[in-house]
């Protein structure tokens, strides 16, 4: 069913103000929900709205509770998300990244006991709206084998790179599993199998049933064992820069919470040369452009230009909305 994205932004907020948030951190959700949905992303857009209020409920997501500064070294802070909302924790700390970067070219806010950001893009394009450049990433509870192995135990963590563009953000926002979760998701909800392998069944073959991989949630790491390095890895500087859980210690929780995230961001306009950079960013785009497609017709996308032409459709026909979720959102 297609809903106009202002009646999805309304319900939404009376959502949240019925459970509690205040009138500001109610918009706040609403809003984020909201625009990742018109992105197409509504894996981690409404499609997740049932969770966060399940979450509420179970106490695991502390309504009032928000992040604060526990360390300062210069450029660099610690802090600690008191187990509040991810959305909440993620827009404060990527705001405090960007004032330290424009303080002093660059700034890292290292965050600690937050829950999931939702869709990670959102932050990198509130870096690039505030003209900075971001790079930033999250660790999971473990929902893929590192490579060779049976069981998961390393996370699909997400990673995130923007960089700000007249014409239009660069906002790369991948999970090191070839599909994210909230993706496979949804392609379970639409009755859909994956168009490539995404993970592994009970047989311990590599499978495009989105059923079977989220049986036990053994997701497959993008370009195998590199993705597997690459996530470990990742997890490390989350885990070492916040003093927080590690994907190991997430383990050990019966839901995922109290996970650590990174927020880099880079103030470019320091060098001087916003032309310049500018220019250089169109001619990396235009050769990527220029290049024949294997398949007549289809066309070659830079990181978030799928996402722009999506956001445009759904402006102007409403928003594709799965009948099962919005039923269960009413009924909250």
């Amino acid at each position: 069913m297609r809903i106009s994205p202002e009646n999805i932004q309304k319900v939404l907020l009376e959502l949240f103000v019925k459970y509690k948030f205040s009138l500001e951190k109610a918009q706040l959700l609403a809003n984020v929900f909201t625009e990742s949905t018109i992105d197409g992303v509504s894996s981690h857009g409404i499609n997740r709205v049932p969770l966060f209020i399940e979450y509420i409920k179970k106490g695991v997501i502390k309504i009032d509770a928000e992040a604060e500064k526990v360390a300062t070294f210069g450029n660099i802070e610690r802090w600690d998300g008191n187990l509040g909302p991810g959305i909440v924790n993620a827009t404060k700390c990527t705001k405090r990244a960007i004032e330290l970067a424009k303080q002093h070219g660059m700034g890292m806010v290292a965050l600690r006991n937050t829950n999931h950001w939702m869709r990670g893009g959102t932050y990198g394009k509130q870096a690039a709206n505030a003209n900075c450049i971001s790079i930033l990433f999250t660790n999971t509870k473990p929902n893929m084998p590192p490579w060779g192995g049976k069981d998961s135990r390393i996370g699909n963590n997400p990673f995130v790179v923007s960089i700000p563009r007249k014409k239009g953000h660069i906002v790369l926002d991948m999970a090191i599993s070839q599909f994210a979760f909230g993706k496979i998701n949804d392609y379970k909800l639409k009755g859909q199998k994956l168009p490539y392998h995404g993970g592994w069944d009970d047989n311990n073959e590599l499978s495009n049933d989105p059923d079977k991989i989220l049986l036990k949630e053994r997701g497959l790491p993008i370009g195998y064992w590199k993705g597997s390095a690459l996530s470990i890895i990742l997890d490390m500087l989350a885990t070492i820069l916040s003093a927080g859980n590690s994907t190991c210690k997430i383990s050990s929780k019966e839901i995922e919470t109290a996970i650590s995230q990174v927020y880099i961001c880079i103030y470019p306009e320091v060098f001087n040369d916003k032309g310049l950079q500018q220019k250089l960013i169109e001619e990396i785009i235009d050769f990527t452009h220029d290049v024949e497609p294997i398949i007549p017709g289809d066309s070659i996308y830079y990181p978030g230009e799928r996402s722009s032409q999506t956001r445009a459709k759904n402006l102007k026909e409403g928003v594709l909305v799965n009948e099962n979720i919005w039923g269960k959102i009413m009924a909250l």
